[in-house]
């Protein structure tokens, strides 16, 4: 048998013609019955495998075996246990195929389907296999391979969802891997060229919240991932929400510092400080704070289209959202995007690049907020007039020329040009005047730092201290009577003045205590009686540094933690911890006081002309017990 075989390869090796006739005869015999010649050939050749294999020369051996480990392989069946070889003589067609024309692809379509399948049963198996992997109902969403390639120490949801290509903020991905900002997910796209150019290939939907990746272009679901998702847009529930002021529980970031929900820095940009202080302080105004941490409360508001000034809503929500994360990869957040709103609402009115004044922005920007939640002069409409809005009467009586005579002033005076009027309107914050400072050093050549203490600058709304102001027509005398105070109250001590040629700086030190000033005494004996209660404690104080020159001064904030009872002091990135007798050292300028309700107000529902003649003549707002 193996010297048939031999002898056969030498033929067909020196005459083409007679091979070639040979295999027409084949083809013949397998049309006739082309199961039965497929089955008969493993069957005979199986028996002489070793016999056709010995006699050979080590060169030729050596290339059939060669061929032999690359085309036959034993693959057992799974339901009758029999093996089935390829026999050489499958080695033979592939050597005569070599001078044979090229009819071996459209021979072998002529074979039945059962034919090929007994023939080679392993080229079936290897077909299933790989229909099963380009299957593209294969659900590849819960297996990613690119997980850990993620780098969260370089994640950065807070600057404006702009692509860092195309500039558009329309189907923006992040880049887990780098942090930067793609447009799009098609073949086309940025995102898509970044993936195959870097090799990047988790993506993370800004706006859908939904992690793909590409350039395979599936979606990944995988809960490794939710932390990602709770920096992108951090949630509160109630009972979180209610514990926020008595918890003290120090939070963790990724880079491994630690850090109070709260007590975070905010970047300044270049020249935005003077916004810095103003958004701390306001983030600790508990009744504000926990309105916009939910963003249920104002989601539902309805604006026209095309309204701007939406937007310093959802931004100041945002904003509130991620100073309080609990889960923040970083011990900081940039107000990037709570700026950019600020700076197209107002018309560029506040930059980033240029210094501003903080009472400035901070009567535009609660103002803002009150209108673009479709806010009414009613105190209740929205939660800024709740939280800050309180009233006050404004007595207004016009001055007397001086050249005039004692008869000619008489009768003026009962005009009604000259009757003293009487107007309630509402307030957002009270402004206290400073007295001028000396003009000259003292004995050692040095400039004295004046002091005043509180109470005299709240004299100014006792109703019945006047102050002239003058205007280019004429002058009037006002005096002015709290009638309602707020939960939250904001003191602004005035301490610039402008005049023609400069702006100067008042340096008086105001000596204010911390806790347990009682406003009461500013309220009309008629408007006392109705509060339950008056006495505040100071929960905020925002600091001027420096010269008054614009561009040359800094801001900073004291902030209480009502978790932990501490002070702490706030200069954008920098946060540090200060003791309370340090504060009223310092150059105020802004100052939020919150109202406490477990010290009841002691003439609450009394008669008030019992108590016309028991109040003191002297305001002496201010008495504490302890500082």
């Amino acid at each position: 048998m193996a010297e048939n075989v031999e002898s056969n390869d030498h033929d067909t090796q020196d005459n083409p013609m007679r091979s070639i006739l040979k295999r027409r005869k084949q083809e013949e015999e397998s049309e006739e019955n082309p199961v039965k010649s497929v089955l008969k050939k493993p069957r005979t050749l199986s028996q002489d495998d070793k016999e056709v294999t010995t006699p050979q020369p080590r060169s030729i051996l050596r290339k059939k075996s060669d061929n032999a480990n690359e085309n036959s392989k034993v693959t057992p069946k799974e339901e009758t246990g029999e093996t089935v070889k390829t026999s050489p003589v499958k080695i033979k067609t592939e050597r005569t195929s070599d001078s044979s024309p090229p009819k071996k692809a459209s021979e072998e379509t002529r074979l039945s389907k059962a034919a090929r399948l007994v023939a080679a049963p392993k080229a079936a198996d290897d077909d299933d296999d790989y229909e099963a992997v380009q299957d593209p109902k294969v659900d590849r969403s819960r297996s990613c391979p690119y997980l850990d390639t993620i780098n969260r120490s370089v994640l950065d949801f807070d600057f404006e969802k702009l692509c860092s290509v195309s500039l558009s903020h329309i189907n923006v991905y992040a880049c887990l891997v780098c942090g930067k900002y793609f447009q799009g997910r098609g073949k086309l796209s940025h995102a898509y060229t970044h993936s195959v150019l870097d090799s990047h290939h988790v993506f993370l939907n800004l706006l859908t919240q939904k992690f793909y990746c590409l350039p395979d272009n599936y979606q990944i679901i995988d809960s490794s991932l939710d932390d990602i998702i709770y920096v992108l847009n951090p949630t509160f529930s109630n009972e979180h929400i209610a514990s926020l002021d008595s918890s003290s529980k120090l939070s963790r970031a990724y880079d491994g510092t630690t850090y109070l929900p709260g007590i975070v820095g905010l970047n300044n940009i270049k020249e935005n400080d003077y916004c810095n202080v103003i958004l701390q302080a306001l983030s600790h105004v508990t009744p504000l704070r926990n309105f916009f941490l939910q963003e249920d409360n104002y989601k539902k508001i309805k604006r026209p289209p095309g309204d701007q000034m939406f937007l310093t809503v959802q931004r100041f929500g945002e904003l509130l959202r991620k100073l309080w994360n609990p889960r923040n990869f970083k011990a900081h957040v940039s107000p990037h995007e709570m700026l950019q709103a600020v700076v197209l609402c107002s018309k560029k009115k506040f930059q980033i690049t240029e210094q501003g004044d903080a009472l400035e922005f901070m009567s535009w920007f609660l103002n803002a907020l009150h209108l673009a939640m479709n806010g009414t002069k009613r105190l209740n409409s929205t939660i800024v007039n709740k939280t800050f809005r309180g009233k006050m009467r404004v007595y207004t009586r016009k001055v007397l020329p001086i050249d005039l005579k004692e008869e000619e002033k008489e009768k003026l005076l009962l005009t009604d040009e000259y009757l003293e009027h009487a107007e309630e309107i509402p307030w957002l914050y009270l402004t206290c005047d400073l007295p001028p400072p000396p003009l000259y050093p003292d004995e050692l050549q040095e400039n004295i730092i004046p002091q005043v203490p509180f109470a005299s600058l709240l004299t100014k709304f006792n109703g019945v201290s006047e102050k002239e102001y003058k205007t280019h027509k004429d002058s009037q005398l006002k005096r002015f009577q709290i009638t309602r105070l707020p939960n939250f109250l904001i003191i602004f001590i005035k301490r610039f003045t402008k005049n023609y040629f400069i702006k100067e700086k008042n340096p008086t030190i105001v000596n204010f205590p911390i806790k347990n000033i009682d406003f009461g005494d500013l309220l009309a004996p008629e408007h006392r009686v109705l509060h339950r209660n008056t006495t505040y404690d100071l929960m905020a104080n925002i600091v001027h540094d420096g010269e008054p020159e614009r561009g040359k001064g800094t801001y900073r904030v004291h902030v209480l933690h009502k978790g932990t009872q501490k002070w702490y002091e706030m200069q954008d990135l920098h946060v540090t911890d200060i003791l309370p007798q340090m504060i009223p050292l310092s150059e105020s300028y802004i100052q939020i006081f919150e109202l406490r309700k477990d010290i009841p107000n002691p003439v609450y529902g009394k008669d008030p002309v019992e108590l016309s003649g028991t109040l003191p003549e002297s305001m002496e707002v201010g008495k504490t017990a302890d500082t």
